[in-house]
């Protein structure tokens, strides 16, 4: 089906990394977990996997089910309007115990940063939204109700803004706020601003709020855990992350799931543990060449690793 059904506009990078660490072939049952505009979908459909794609956002799911992988019989596209944490479920849901690869792309997609409706980036004036499933408190919701405590909170936790308490003082001087422009004027405003500069101030900002109001990292934890309860043994996972935050929780979960021994020189009796993952990857970046293609792959990081016959654990 090499070619078949519409064509993302948008390249997902480090794909074909990617593509290449997943290692479909025919048959295999694999998890796009981050569906977006479907760029790893189509590639793992073309080469011959049935995919059960996971995207919270309505408008990504109303795309996908156009392809004409969804009408086949069975479905070699199978789409759920779904957090990818909850993958276990979900495809429990639909007779699915184990498959070959999962496959996750972090973040926000270009899709949602392109859409100034949806109101994630300040490159368009939008309404303050940042919902990845269009429901739920929106980023005006909070600045406009939290204390400047919390809104600095979550900038130095998420941003890593370290004049987070300036920006947060800014915007509780300024509410009520209800487009990306004003938030990011006031936040330019706050921290001083040169046209010109190499990074916008407002970017960090931006950031934390939308990782705050999605819940994006706990979910990345939630997954990785979902990851590990549904791939077979010899399954492939494939996580590609855009800041050091999310890196950091990839990194760390990786090391631990595929750490042996168990035991210390206080418990020199404990019984050793199974690694879960194996094979696991250094970090992988893009090309200079993909990074000039496409800017926004400058910050990505891919990691990879198969799939023990461990036992998955309670809370991975």
């Amino acid at each position: 089906m090499s070619g078949a059904g519409p064509t993302s506009p948008h390249v997902p990078v480090l794909m074909q990394e990617c593509v290449a660490a997943l290692a479909p072939a025919p048959g295999d049952v694999i998890v796009d977990a981050t569906f977006g505009a479907g760029g790893y979908s189509r590639m793992l459909l073309d080469a011959g996997a049935t995919v059960h794609a996971f995207d919270r956002d309505p408008d990504a799911i109303s795309a996908g089910s156009k392809w004409p992988e969804t009408r086949e019989d069975p479905p070699r596209l199978v789409l759920h309007e779904r957090r990818f944490s909850e993958m276990a479920e979900a495809l429990a849901e639909v007779g699915v115990e184990q498959v070959d690869g999962v496959a996750m792309d972090i973040g926000v997609s270009s899709m949602q940063l392109d859409q100034a409706e949806r109101g994630f980036a300040f490159s368009q004036d939008g309404p303050l939204d940042m919902r990845m499933s269009q429901d739920g408190m929106s980023a005006a919701d909070f600045l406009n109700t939290a204390s400047d405590e919390a809104i600095a909170n979550v900038l130095y936790l998420y941003g890593e803004e370290r004049q987070s308490r300036r920006v947060a003082r800014a915007i509780v001087a300024a509410r009520p706020l209800a487009t990306t422009g004003e938030l990011a004027r006031v936040v330019r405003s706050a921290l001083g601003y040169h046209p010109g500069a190499p990074k916008d101030p407002a970017t960090r900002s931006f950031q934390a709020i939308r990782i705050h109001v999605n819940a994006e990292l706990d979910e990345l934890t939630g997954g990785l855990s979902a990851a590990e309860k549904v791939l077979r043994e010899g399954g492939r996972l494939a996580v590609v992350s855009f800041h050091s935050l999310e890196d950091r929780i990839v990194k760390r979960y990786l090391r631990d799931a595929s750490a042996t021994g168990g035991g210390s020189r206080h418990m020199p009796e404990a019984e050793p543990k199974p690694a879960i993952f194996t094979e696991v990857s250094k970090a992988i970046r893009p090309s200079a060449r993909e990074v000039n293609d496409n800017p926004r792959a400058r910050s990505a990081t891919l990691r990879h690793a198969v799939r023990t016959a461990a036992p998955a654990r309670e809370a991975a």
